[in-house]
């Protein structure tokens, strides 16, 4: 195999982990062509990450399913994420009442719009209500629950926090997977009901996707077909995707990822 940076290594593990269950330290360092103590290095950072265990000469998966670690996900098809959220951000104007979830895609368009004036944040994504703090004026209300470290999020009932407090104008949902029959899903249980949850306070639901999403597998629907009022993606997705969710009344928007956005930092 040729020399892979960390990312990609990292990424190759939990693919690994994914088919069988378990990887051995010799056979990685193999395959990757570098040393034992490289591969005890990468896979003690997964371990951190709350994305595999380490057993004796090597790791186990954690017998559970999980959309991977924020810092990778921000890394995976990182163009089409930022074209996506750059088109979705024209959507949100000075004043609005926003809610977005704790999604990589949703932390670009959260780049996008710093500086919008007065503008109102609902979210249960640290990184994403660390960075308004940081970098813009708004204000933000941050969902209470439990931590998610691997997603970054706050998980849990939270209809009490949004119940009666007003409507909020447009919501923005990263997914994991979305259908004509179900709408837009997510793999874990406790983030599809934060997320819907959320849809239910919004008066327009957005869903935000790179296009290998597609075809992904979902468990849990958090925004039924007819409540979302449009979907941003790339062009990777077919005609017949576009046609299906237009004969469903859900406008597409499809974008067109260029090399420049990779000059955008990671970090916020």
């Amino acid at each position: 195999m040729a020399s892979l940076d960390e990312f990609s290594r990292e990424r190759f593990i939990l693919a690994a982990l994914r088919a069988t269950g378990r990887v051995s330290v010799a056979d990685l360092a193999a395959r990757f062509g570098v040393s034992t103590v490289t591969v005890r290095k990468d896979l003690e950072a997964l371990e951190r990450k709350s994305l595999l265990k380490r057993v004796r000469g090597g790791a186990v998966g954690l017998g559970g399913t999980d959309e991977g670690a924020f810092e990778l996900r921000l890394r995976d098809s990182r163009e089409s994420k930022i074209a996506i959220a750059r088109e979705a951000a024209r959507t949100v104007h000075d004043g609005d009442v926003v809610a977005i979830d704790s999604s990589s895609t949703a932390f670009y368009l959260a780049r996008e719009i710093l500086d919008r004036r007065n503008l109102v944040v609902v979210t249960n994504g640290l990184r994403l209500a660390t960075l308004f703090m940081e970098q813009s004026s708004a204000m933000v209300l941050v969902l209470g629950g439990i931590l998610r470290r691997s997603a970054a999020s706050l998980v849990g009932p939270i209809g009490d926090v949004l119940t009666s407090r007003g409507r909020i104008a447009k919501g923005f949902f990263g997914l994991v997977g979305l259908s004509a029959t179900h709408g837009l899903m997510d793999i874990s249980g406790d983030e599809a009901r934060t997320k819907w949850f959320m849809t239910q306070a919004c008066d327009e639901v957005y869903g935000l996707f790179d296009a290998s999403k597609v075809n992904g597998f979902g468990l849990h629907s958090f925004a039924a077909t007819e409540s979302v009022t449009g979907l941003f993606t790339d062009s990777a997705v077919s005609q017949d995707f576009v046609t299906e969710w237009k004969r469903l009344g859900v406008p597409v928007t499809t974008v067109v990822a260029g090399s420049h956005d990779l000059d955008l930092p990671l970090k916020p």
